[in-house]
């Protein structure tokens, strides 16, 4: 299915819920009813949808992902558009919160299967990020591997220092020349940290 765009959240306060609308209903034959959802970087919508058949009473619990474009800004008043899938399409995106995957029924759909392992995979790997030690000022970090730069210099071991400019970044300088440097995603890198000497 194509993306769809529209000019109003027809009075829900943000995408998630009126994404959790759309996939909360009833009909004859059966009822659809969203258990949980989040929006990951406003971006994607994940959400354990759970679909009960009146006649037999047969419940299944399955992901459903859109992808979500919001601007409430929008020049031509296209303020939000988001194109859906469900997880036995094999969606892309795989960052899907453990809390909604904890909820899914087992289900032998190839696409769904490899979809989860994925996204438990990506959600391991974001829980071993956050697990790692934060550079903080005044620490010595030392890499693996050296880290190269624009500047044509690569360094395995850089002064980590306070960020000016920001209190939710921090700086790394060469301890040799003083040269100051950003390093996006540090926590990807391998690295160990070391504090400075006590006076």
């Amino acid at each position: 299915m194509g993306w769809l765009y529209m000019q109003s959240l027809q009075g829900h306060s943000g995408p998630r819920q009126y994404l959790d609308a759309q996939f909360t209903y009833e009909r004859p034959d059966h009822r659809s009813t969203v258990l949980k959802s989040a929006l990951v970087g406003m971006r994607v919508y994940y959400a354990a949808i759970e679909h009960i058949r009146t006649d037999s009473g047969q419940r299944e619990v399955f992901a459903a992902v859109c992808l979500v474009r919001y601007n409430p800004r929008d020049r031509e008043g296209y303020i939000f558009g988001y194109k859906d899938m469900d997880e036995g399409m094999g969606p892309c995106e795989a960052d899907c919160p453990e809390s909604i995957l904890d909820l899914l029924t087992p289900t032998d759909r190839p696409f769904a299967v490899k979809w989860r392992a994925r996204c438990r995979q990506n959600a391991a790997a974001r829980q071993a990020l956050a697990a790692k030690p934060t550079p903080r000022p005044g620490q010595t970090i030392v890499f693996e591997e050296p880290v190269a730069f624009a500047d044509g210099r690569s360094f395995d071991r850089l002064e980590v220092v306070k960020n000016r400019r920001s209190h939710r970044t921090v700086l790394f300088r060469d301890p040799e020349r003083g040269g100051l440097y950003r390093i996006p995603n540090v926590k990807r890198r391998e690295y160990r940290l070391v504090d400075a000497p006590r006076a």
